[in-house]
């Protein structure tokens, strides 16, 4: 049965109309429902909503006018149309990765108190272009700026795992395996395999690889085409730190990367 909150008339509150709000309100859950499903027609929304038809077929003429939504002819159910594309279009310009990752960078580094970097992909290497420091006087090193090697680093490999397999392959013939300590792996098949467990755990660990007595882990961030443009890393002395035996560690890592996609523009699933 339809709400009987679908007649209510507009109220007066702080200078805004209720139902003018009420409106937007119902609106966005019309895009949110076409965002989720990829179409739907006027009585799936209506029943979903728990609305009249006939207020469901208002807002959705009204979306379609400002080409928010757009009817499939040959099946007469709606999608989104071209104007949320207009409108998202402007946001990635606008979305400082540094900026939104600062805080659960902070975040992350006040809970485990080990060091939280933010890495990209450049020329070849994983650049840390941001860190947040845990409280600890044993800190490690400032990596902000720093080029690493994708082969021997958690965020490198992170970067590695989710490029195309020609230009991966282009990027480690350019740059070879070189070893930065004993543990550093410089067979491009056993690369390769740990990439697999990357790219299908959604984290990668390394112990002692780019240097003696220092053990991290990472996790992909992603931008609003799903696309990986960073990861986020924990890092700390082997001594005291051991990402694969920390509780909730690796799980509170991947979250962040998530919630650091979403401020990105990522659509969680």
């Amino acid at each position: 049965m339809p709400s009987n909150n679908d007649a209510e008339p507009a109220v007066e509150t702080g200078g805004v109309q209720q139902g003018g709000v009420q409106s937007v309100d119902r609106a966005l859950a019309v895009l949110e429902i076409l965002a989720r499903d990829g179409h739907a027609g006027v009585s799936e929304i209506a029943e979903e909503m728990n609305l009249h038809k006939s207020t469901i077929f208002r807002l959705l003429a009204s979306l379609a006018s400002g080409d928010m939504v757009q009817q499939n002819s040959g099946r007469g159910k709606y999608q989104l149309g071209f104007g949320i594309l207009r409108i998202a279009s402007t946001i990635p310009g606008r979305l400082s990765l540094v900026y939104e990752a600062r805080p659960l960078l902070e975040s992350l580094a006040e809970k485990y108190e080990e060091t939280v970097n933010l890495a990209v992909l450049r020329s070849n290497f994983a650049v840390n272009v941001d860190q947040a420091m845990g409280p600890s006087m044993l800190a490690t090193y400032d990596w902000v700026g720093s080029l690493t090697p994708l082969h021997a680093t958690s965020s490198g490999k992170v970067l590695l795992a989710t490029l195309k397999a020609d230009e991966r392959g282009r990027i480690l013939e350019e740059t070879g395996l070189p070893p930065r300590t004993p543990r550093t792996i410089t067979s491009r098949e056993e690369l390769e395999n740990q990439l697999l467990d990357v790219s299908r755990n959604g984290y990668a660990v390394t112990r002692d690889e780019i240097e003696i007595g220092l053990n991290a882990a990472a996790a992909p961030v992603y931008n609003h085409m799903g696309t990986v443009v960073g990861a986020v890393s924990i890092s700390g002395p082997a001594f005291r730190f051991d990402p694969e035996t920390t509780p909730g560690l690796l799980e509170a890592l991947r979250e962040a990367g998530l919630r650091i996609s979403a401020k990105m523009g990522y659509a969680l699933r």
